[in-house]
């Protein structure tokens, strides 16, 4: 077996984007709030960044009048650093601002609930541990996603736990019998039954009751008139039992835990604010950012302050003074640049869709790529699709996203929006005869007569993208 070696010489050209390149970057990438604390932690690093703060300064002999109160609220930082306890005396004047402490309780999770439940009865320690080994096989919705035979085998060779059988039936039922009704089920037809079972019994109940028992897959299909037939009962009580079972939870495990507190902060702050005035629209940056300069102690190399000191440590001082001054004249161009990007770009999504703003009407929303914009305003598509992720405009008519005004032309050769075909297909659905839904040939039809020329399976993209189910199930009584 003979080897030999080989020399080669190969050409590689590569981009690299350089770290002042890359900061930008991220900067972009950040929506309000980000770039907010993102300022907030760079003042706060670099001493040789300040903020432009408004009004007159202070005289050296001053009109000082400031209370003791204000003197000890000023060592904070903010007003969020600032204890409760401080603004709870209201013994200030009426128009001062006074902290309103909100307690948000913290909600349990599904398994947490279920064990506080189960802790109330007369349970034993043992059959609390079944019963939480039990819980714990439950997913998001309150599906048992294990048999009882697996249960079983994992209960002897996991926790050592020996159990017939009928035990782990009883502690499962048990379980079952909990709140929200329908947990701790098998399947779906399972879950809609636990939970009818809780209804005070009466007819439409009992209806209900044998549909989703006996006849659950004829149900599904929606084959109401075939169902009527088999249990010899009219259109309308079919049509009240239906009704009962629709108000049922298919995930009643979904009802159970997060946090109210989580909700009540999931807000959006818009980055742009657009409003009309007649024909004319103004768009405004939404700025919540402080004006930054560079310290006045950094402006020079700090030579005057160090007369008496050696020439290492006056080389050192004037090094950290040079880097501080740099890193904070190149945050603060790289927030000006930033700042101007995103105004050209939402200036030229805002002249590209001038009739939708003017409207707020989602039909008239022309097909808009990543190109086009690119190619008004000069930048790369990445920059683009940077400055647009994750932001924000705010109109008369509501809050979008900006990622809501770029679509795809449906065909090559047409003006038609995606938006438009969405807007069209829904008001078809809309306006269907809902004991005959329309099935996507037909809806095909539709849009023809209408002048457009899609493909079955396009239209049935875009209805799913809509969150329409099919024609099936669609169906009503």
């Amino acid at each position: 077996m003979k080897g030999s070696l080989k020399l080669s010489l190969t050409q590689k050209l590569q981009q690299r984007l350089s770290p002042l390149q890359m900061r930008f970057v991220r900067l972009l990438e950040m929506n309000g709030p980000e770039i907010e604390e993102e300022v907030r932690r760079e003042v706060d690093d670099n001493p040789a960044l300040e903020v432009v703060t408004d009004g007159p300064e202070p005289s050296a002999e001053g009109d000082f009048n400031e209370s003791s109160e204000d003197l000890q609220l000023a060592d904070y930082r903010n007003e969020d650093e600032i204890p409760s306890y401080r603004f709870e005396a209201r013994n200030r004047s009426h128009d001062d601002a006074y902290f309103e402490p909100v307690a948000v309780a913290e909600e349990s999770s599904l398994s947490e609930s279920l064990m506080e439940q189960l802790a109330e009865t007369d349970v034993t320690p043992l059959d609390l541990q079944i019963a939480r080994y039990i819980i714990g096989n439950l997913d998001d919705n309150g599906y048992l996603t294990r048999t009882l035979d697996q249960i079983l085998d994992d209960l002897a060779i996991n926790a050592g736990i020996e159990v017939d059988m009928d035990h782990l039936r009883e502690l499962v039922r048990r379980v079952r019998a909990l709140d929200p009704p329908g947990i701790c089920a098998y399947d779906l037809r399972d879950c809609l039954a636990l939970q009818l079972r809780r209804l005070a019994p009466t007819d439409a109940r009992n209806l209900a009751l044998e549909i989703v028992d006996h006849y659950f897959d004829v149900f599904s299909l929606r084959h109401f008139d075939r169902l009527a037939t088999m249990l010899g009962v009219s259109k309308e009580q079919l049509r009240e039992a239906v009704d009962i079972i629709r108000t049922l939870n298919p995930k009643p495990g979904g009802q159970v835990g997060g946090n109210a507190g989580d909700d009540k902060l999931r807000h959006i702050i818009p980055d742009f604010n657009i409003e009309t005035d007649g024909d004319k629209l103004t768009l405004t940056l939404v700025n919540n950012l402080p004006e930054l300069t560079i310290e006045e102690s950094y402006v020079s190399d700090g030579n005057e302050f160090m007369a008496g000191s050696t020439e290492r440590n006056r080389k050192d001082a004037q090094a950290f003074i040079t880097r501080k001054r740099e890193d904070a004249t190149e945050f603060i161009d790289l927030l000006r640049l930033r700042q101007e990007t995103l105004y050209r770009v939402m200036e030229a999504i805002l002249k590209y869709q001038h009739d939708f703003f003017m409207t707020e009407d989602e039909s008239k929303l022309r097909p808009m790529i990543l190109k086009d914009i690119a190619a008004m305003t000069g930048y790369d598509l990445s920059v683009i699709s940077r400055a647009t992720a994750g932001k924000y405009v705010a109109t008369p008519g509501g809050i979008y996203p900006l990622k809501f005004f770029f679509n795809e032309k449906v065909n090559a050769d047409e003006d038609s929006s995606s938006r438009e075909i969405l807007a069209v297909i829904r008001e078809i659905i809309d306006a269907e005869d809902h004991h005959d839904p329309l099935n996507d040939d037909a809806l095909m039809q539709k849009l023809a007569e209408r002048g457009y020329d899609l493909a079955r399976r396009t239209v049935a993209k875009y209805r799913e993208r809509l969150g329409i189910p099919v024609a099936r199930l669609r169906k009503q009584i």
